[in-house]
């Protein structure tokens, strides 16, 4: 009986623990985000090779977020330069960047 309890709370513990870690912190994300607003941040900015419109970040869905750049980081979204950006990041600087592009109103 002791150890089922021992078991449940250390299980509960950890899925605490998991859930803490997974959400972004929109104030580390600030700094781990910083480059990303040399492109992201600028209105109307167009890249001039290849040629596209670089979408604008501020006030997207975190979740949005988090899912390009993990998919950039794994190589499942096709972007050179994002994929080398990602490639550096673990899952709490992703979150932490979601949740600093996600909080910005402009």
């Amino acid at each position: 009986m002791i150890a089922n309890l021992r078991n449940l709370l250390m299980i509960s513990m950890l899925l605490v623990s998991a859930n803490a870690h997974a959400a972004g912190d929109a104030q580390r994300g600030a700094i781990s985000g910083e480059t990303c607003l040399g492109c992201h941040g600028i209105v109307s900015y167009t890249n001039v090779y290849p040629t596209y419109r670089v979408p604008r970040l501020g006030g997207q869905h975190a979740d949005y977020i988090a899912a390009a750049l993990k998919g950039y980081r794994s190589g499942e979204r096709n972007h050179p330069t994002m994929q080398a950006q990602a490639a550096g990041l673990d899952d709490q600087q992703i979150e932490d960047i979601a949740a600093y592009f996600a909080a910005m109103t402009k």
